[in-house]
């Protein structure tokens, strides 16, 4: 560990949930083999069209419509939903089959299993500390069982803008009643977790597991989530 500035007082600890609880690799990979194969069960034209293409499709309404990027469930769901319809489905049947084909995706992208050391260590803190989620993603506390752990959990789109935007941070202070700098944010996206929390004016742990140099430092850097058996 390494601490770049000194520490204020810290009440609450907020975590980021994808690549920093667990590897979000491996879940976003079986999401999208769910979700090809809800398309290719659902609509046999998709077939052969791979996720490459469903990205294009997301990026291509994203040109269009700049703030969903904000909500990545809803970019994805429209975006499938586009795809199929320049695939030459109508909208009504474009609309019903990306309904469906999302819903596979989001079961499985929120079937998420958590190390037990790693719950562990989250029900220890939580022992000194409120602990919040604050993500960019639609994973679900709940599912992974750690529900009854976290005070709550916010989510880009439904919550606020996206990360590094200070939107879901301010919003975890106003609900807990703190301080924004009494919040320390843990995280493995220097730009989304670490720019986030200090745009907010919270506290910043930057899980760096490439090791990066950065010219904007956090208020301390670690390179595996057990250091933080430093605050137990």
């Amino acid at each position: 560990m390494q601490i770049y500035k000194a520490l204020q007082p810290i009440s609450v600890l907020s975590f980021d949930l994808d690549d920093t609880l667990y590897d979000n690799k491996p879940v976003i990979a079986a999401a999208e083999a769910a979700m090809l194969n809800s398309l290719a069960q659902h609509a046999p034209i998709t077939r052969g069209y791979n996720s490459e293409f469903w990205w294009q499709q997301r990026r291509i309404l994203a040109k269009k419509q700049p703030e969903i990027r904000h909500d990545m469930g809803r970019w994805r769901l429209l975006g499938i939903e586009a795809g199929l319809i320049n695939l030459g489905l109508s909208q009504c049947e474009a609309g019903e089959i990306a309904e469906v084909a999302y819903e596979a995706f989001w079961q499985a992208r929120t079937t998420i299993s958590i190390a037990p050391d790693v719950i562990q260590l989250l029900r220890q803190l939580a022992l000194q500390y409120q602990l919040v989620a604050i993500t960019n993603g639609n994973a679900c506390v709940k599912k992974m069982g750690l529900g009854d752990i976290f005070k709550f959990s916010l989510q880009a789109g439904p919550d606020g803008r996206m990360k590094p935007y200070p939107d879901l941070f301010l919003t975890a202070a106003q609900r807990l009643n703190v301080s924004p700098n009494a919040i320390l944010h843990i995280g493995d996206s220097h730009r989304a977790d670490v720019m986030g929390a200090l745009n907010a004016g919270c506290q910043a742990a930057w899980l760096d597991h490439l090791q990066h140099p950065v010219a904007v430092l956090p208020h301390i850097h670690i390179t595996r989530l057990d250091m933080l058996n430093l605050f137990i």
